[in-house]
């Protein structure tokens, strides 16, 4: 380079490296033994196709794994609630008296008879909670005591146990209009009078006749296949749930697995099958 040019060089680098462009003016031996190797120069989009590329064919050659296991149910049993009202010394005569002859805290009492309170042994080791009472149970002010309830009868039976042995009884205790299910704002005002029923008694096993006596007890919307079957805690007592008797008399061939059921129960209560 001449002299006259060397100035103006020597100012254009400065001018370069003020910009931050580095001593680009190296010669190409020492720039060459200064480059990456070819490995490094991979621009990060190559390395993401790269990666790509590689977890497909790893994908390919895998045997296709299992899908996993749905996760178990769990009920949110955790004690009474603080809205729940707590009576010292509670009784059955005083939770009917509560409730009162002429109940109106929700709507079902519009078209009832009868309240529905439970029947049995106030003592029991063993509580069968329905969902409601249909049209005999209505007319008469007892629980269980039509089709269905002879059924319920038989099944109590053949565990060995007289009807007066166990206690049964309702979630809500006026009958919904045509037998339908109980809605959720008529459950409700109803649930509290069944906690301190079950609170009273304190018996060893609570067994849910169908799904939505169990679905209150365990505060859940799971159908009752999810844990048909299955033991759980209930306020130190055992809860069970299982097909409600009106299901088995539009579907017999269930029968087999209630009694499957009941026989869980009968483990745990130490009872033996009655003789045929």
């Amino acid at each position: 380079m001449d002299r006259l040019n060397r100035p103006r060089a020597a100012a254009w680098f400065r001018y370069a490296e003020e910009l931050g462009l580095g001593p680009y003016y190296l010669d190409r031996a020492s720039e060459q033994s200064q480059q990456p190797a070819e490995a490094e120069l991979v621009t990060p989009a190559v390395q993401v196709a790269a990666a790509g590329a590689a977890a497909s064919r790893v994908a390919q050659a895998a045997p296709a794994s299992k899908p996993a296991p749905a996760p178990a149910f769990v009920p949110q049993v955790t004690g009474p609630s603080l809205f729940e009202e707590r009576i010292e010394n509670d009784t059955l005569e005083r939770v009917r008296a509560d409730i009162g002859p002429n109940c109106t805290r929700c709507k079902l009492h519009k078209a009832r008879t009868h309240i529905v309170f439970g029947v049995g042994n106030p003592k029991a080791e063993l509580v069968f909670v329905g969902e409601g009472p249909g049209r005999d149970e209505d007319e008469q002010g007892e629980p269980f005591v039509g089709r269905a309830g002879k059924l319920l009868t038989q099944m109590i039976e053949a565990m060995g146990l007289r009807r007066q042995d166990v206690y049964i009884c309702n979630v809500v205790k006026c009958r919904p209009p045509e037998n339908r299910l109980p809605e959720k704002d008529r459950i409700a005002p109803r649930a509290s009078f069944l906690f301190r029923q079950l609170g009273v008694i304190q018996p060893k096993v609570v067994c849910c006749l169908g799904a939505c006596s169990a679905q209150t007890l365990l505060n859940t919307n799971q159908g009752i296949s999810r844990y048909r079957g299955e033991w759980f805690d209930y306020r130190g007592s055992k809860l069970i749930a299982t097909y409600h008797p009106a299901y088995l008399l539009r579907n017999p061939n269930a029968k087999g697995e209630v009694w499957k059921d009941l026989q869980k129960v009968m483990a745990v209560l130490g009872l033996q099958p009655k003789k045929r």
